[in-house]
């Protein structure tokens, strides 16, 4: 009896053990939940109601595009994506461009109808799940018989159809115009040009409060601002945009999460295609590096930007730096991988290694194009991944230094460029600190300590060529650049991205 007695304790005292540390276990925060609730108190200050669709869309696994590999088997890749229902991003820039010019009062007539435009859309995507069906069902097509299309992939019914084509165009401007003109917008976030920029562009170096990172919100460091000197500065529309030739990408439509398959070794050893995140290929783009100029990539590593750099077939020298050794290794593990003449290009000088911190970088000749991609708090990745993650309570110091890296890196690269040359900064976070903020803070100090000015490029009038592909922020909602957000249907970025030029 005293046995079972015994027995029963034991059993009890365990599953009150067991509840007691099940109920700790349960309130412990990981570092992706300290991430979101830094999100959270932050973002959901800057966004408003449309942080919790792109916190939906952080939370939610991201698309791909597919970067063709121009050393491989270009053709053969090619065709096996269009199969497969992918789009060459090609086509749907083309696509967008001729909407665009027969919208524009500047370009009126030289455009086609929109209508004419949305059928040749409406063609390639029908093409395009064609040739996915056919791939299904190789031999609907050898009878005779043509694959048919569900009706309602076309339209869901007849007087769909005619509605569409008889709606009026000018019905169709106005409700836009009204749209635009009733769009409610952050008021507090927009800086008005005769008050100067304000405190949002201002950050307080983190050991100005040191002693207070342990228990101020995170949001509350950016009260610490004061009102910056002005500087000499120009915001212009990019007058130009022009898609790589050579450059194959791929996507599947908007609201189409399917997977591409994962590359295949080509005859000439090397791998078939490379897949990233969509929005990642936009610095670079914009980068728009002509044939024979020398580009620095700051801040290489993975890779994926220098490698589309590289698959223009436009570079005369290719500098990637970056500040650590395994970093750099990774990256030449990456260009063994694409390019087969590999360590020709390397004994000739048109792929250099740097390891360097890009705040010391110092050359003594200049570069016509850098790309800036910096370290952030790469908030897709914080709030789905615990490894290496930036919101580790070891690292909180670091995690508030980021701004004060990002401006310093950006200003000595500022510093490196020729004059007339340009650079693209860019980081994969939401925050208005690391993005417009840097920007700011790395403006102000190359003119301060070098007299070195410089020229905003706005590139929002080009970034419509993507809208069919990326959901972008709102222009006026930013001072110095475009910035893709996270969007469910078109599952892309975060990723903001600023041109601009040195003044000669």
């Amino acid at each position: 009896m005293l046995i079972l007695r015994n027995i029963c304790w034991l059993q009890r005292r365990w599953k009150s053990g067991g509840k007691k540390r099940w109920n700790v276990l349960q309130n412990k925060k990981n570092n992706c939940d300290r991430a979101l609730e830094s999100f959270d108190d932050f973002y959901g200050s800057v966004y408003g109601g449309r942080w919790k669709n792109m916190r939906a869309a952080l939370l939610t696994r991201h698309k791909y595009i597919a970067m063709v590999n121009n050393f491989g088997d270009t053709e053969q890749t090619c065709s096996m994506l269009e199969t497969d229902g992918a789009i060459n991003m090609k086509s749907l820039i083309n696509l967008a461009q001729e909407r665009l010019q027969g919208t524009d009062p500047a370009l009126k007539g030289q455009g086609q109808n929109r209508y004419e435009i949305d059928d040749k859309l409406d063609a390639l995507l029908r093409k395009q799940q064609e040739r996915e069906v056919a791939s299904i069902y190789p031999s609907a097509g050898e009878g005779g018989a043509a694959v048919q299309m569900p009706q309602q992939l076309k339209y869901d019914n007849v007087e769909e159809k005619e509605e569409s084509q008889t709606e009026s165009p000018d019905f169709k401007q106005s409700l836009t115009k009204a749209l635009e003109e009733d769009v409610k917008l952050d008021e507090h976030r927009l800086v008005d040009p005769q008050f100067g920029t304000g405190g949002l562009y201002e950050y307080m170096p983190a050991h100005s409060i040191k002693g207070m990172e342990d228990w101020v919100a995170e949001s509350e460091h950016y009260k610490y601002y004061q009102t910056s000197a002005d500087f000499p500065l120009r915001i212009e529309p990019e007058t130009s945009f022009h898609f790589p030739e050579h450059l194959a990408l791929y996507t599947y439509e908007m609201g189409n999460c399917s997977d591409f398959k994962a590359p295949k070794k080509c005859l000439t050893g090397v791998s078939s295609h490379f897949l990233m995140d969509g929005a990642s290929t936009l610095p670079p783009l914009f980068l728009q590096v002509q044939p024979g100029e020398k580009v620095l990539d700051a801040c290489a590593s993975p890779g994926g930007k220098s490698l589309l750099l590289l698959q223009t077939l436009h570079l005369d020298q290719l500098v990637c730096n970056d500040i650590q050794e395994s970093r750099l290794n990774r990256l030449r593990r990456l260009m063994q991988e694409f390019l087969f003449d590999y360590k020709q290009r390397s004994a000739a000088r048109h792929l250099i290694f740097s390891q360097s911190d890009a705040r010391n970088l110092d050359e003594y000749e200049q570069y016509d194009k850098i790309l800036v991609d910096v370290p952030c708090t790469t908030d897709r990745h914080v709030v789905m991944e615990q490894d290496n993650n930036i919101f580790k309570p070891s690292r909180i110091k670091e995690r508030l230094r980021i701004p004060e890296l990002q401006a310093g890196i950006l200003t000595n690269c500022l510093r490196l460029l020729r004059p007339g040359g340009s650079l693209v900064y860019s980081t994969c976070s939401l925050s208005p600190i690391q993005n417009d903020g840097v920007v700011h803070m790395a403006l102000q100090k190359v003119f301060v300590e070098h007299g070195i000015t410089a020229t905003i490029k706005d590139l929002s009038r080009h970034t419509e060529l993507f809208s069919d592909i990326f959901k972008f922020e709102h222009p006026k909602g930013l001072k110095y650049g475009q910035m893709v957000i996270p969007y469910l249907p078109a599952n892309f970025g975060p990723m903001y991205f600023s041109k601009i030029t040195r003044n000669v």
